[in-house]
């Protein structure tokens, strides 16, 4: 991808003047700055740690490398970031249901992501689509849902784990058109949509990064969109709300460190973040990938936690979502 010559120009200068009291404390004997993904690669979360990680490397003056921990419904990596030296070196790159939601089905004693984990900043936020292998036998989500219906538990869908924003938000569909399909859990959004693309498995509803490339192909079917508004991206696919399912869900993104994080590193981190996500190139990316990048401040992203994992209570509870 080619940046614009007067972007390029822009971003480095203003790299180049930043990075000078962005890196200090971040440099103790070179060491790489590791984003550590509690997903396996290909998607969202995954994308948008690759995402930041160069440009991220260029402001601080390091090497940031990115390390997939799958497993646990995110607890592994949460776990290795939490107790991880607070010098800024060690990051997590999260997803919004393993910060929201996996506390509430899989409690691990002794670690909280709320709590043990301190927020740095906010990457992209992702409405949800819904897809279904290139040959199933309906070409729209009216379709889809009479094809449900006469056939109950004769469907089935794949999430990235149980418990996932994606699990979740199949149920709920589920709960709102009173179907039956049978949930597929995998360690991953990337196993997950390997699966379906080999007719494995029916559908899935997650974010479009990893999807975008092959709906284009042909190889997937896309149904609806869970945001509010259709996705540039996806002009034609209607909206779940459009197709008259009251059902809204979005994804995020966003960087924490441990909670041992000093506030001076933890402010110079969040600078630097959001001074990525806030360029015209990560902007551009993130729209391409039919997401949108959204920076906040710490506070702001602390809060965006504790109101999410309110919200999907209800609903794990309404569900009877459980762990595995």
């Amino acid at each position: 991808m080619t940046m614009h010559p007067i972007t390029r120009r822009t971003f480095v200068a203003a790299a180049t003047a930043g990075a000078a009291s962005l890196a200090l404390p971040l440099r103790a004997q070179g060491r790489p700055i590791t984003l550590v993904v509690g997903a396996a690669p290909g998607g969202t979360t995954d994308i948008s740690a690759r995402m930041l990680a160069e440009p991220l490397g260029r402001l601080l003056q390091a090497s940031v490398v990115v390390d997939n921990r799958s497993g646990a419904n995110g607890n592994i990596a949460g776990q290795l970031v939490a107790r991880a030296p607070g010098d800024g070196h060690t990051l997590l790159v999260q997803y919004s249901g393993y910060q929201s939601i996996t506390p509430l089905l899989q409690p691990v004693q002794g670690f909280d992501p709320a709590r043990d984990l301190k927020p740095i900043g906010h990457l992209i936020d992702a409405p949800q689509v819904m897809v279904v292998r290139a040959d199933f036998p309906a070409k729209d989500f009216r379709e889809f849902l009479a094809y449900v219906k006469a056939n109950p538990g004769k469907v089935n869908y794949a999430s990235s784990g149980n418990g996932a924003l994606q699990h979740v938000t199949t149920e709920l569909l589920k709960d709102l058109t009173k179907t039956f399909m049978t949930h597929i859990p995998y360690r991953g959004t990337g196993p997950a949509l390997t699966d379906l693309l080999a007719g494995t498995v029916d559908l899935t509803i997650t974010t479009p990064p990893p999807l975008l490339p092959h709906i284009k192909a042909g190889r997937l079917k896309p149904l609806m969109v869970t945001g509010k508004a259709r996705l540039p991206s996806l002009p034609d696919v209607p909206t779940a709300i459009e197709m008259g399912v009251p059902l809204e869900a979005s994804s995020w993104f966003a960087v924490y460190g441990p909670s041992s994080l000093p506030a001076d590193v933890q402010n110079k981190l969040s600078a630097a973040v959001r001074q990525v996500v806030e360029s015209a190139d990560f902007r551009r990316r993130a729209e391409e990938q039919g997401a949108k990048a959204v920076a906040m401040a710490p506070a702001e992203l602390a809060a965006l936690g504790v109101n999410e994992r309110a919200k999907w209570e209800r609903i794990v509870r309404v569900a009877q979502i459980k762990a595995d």
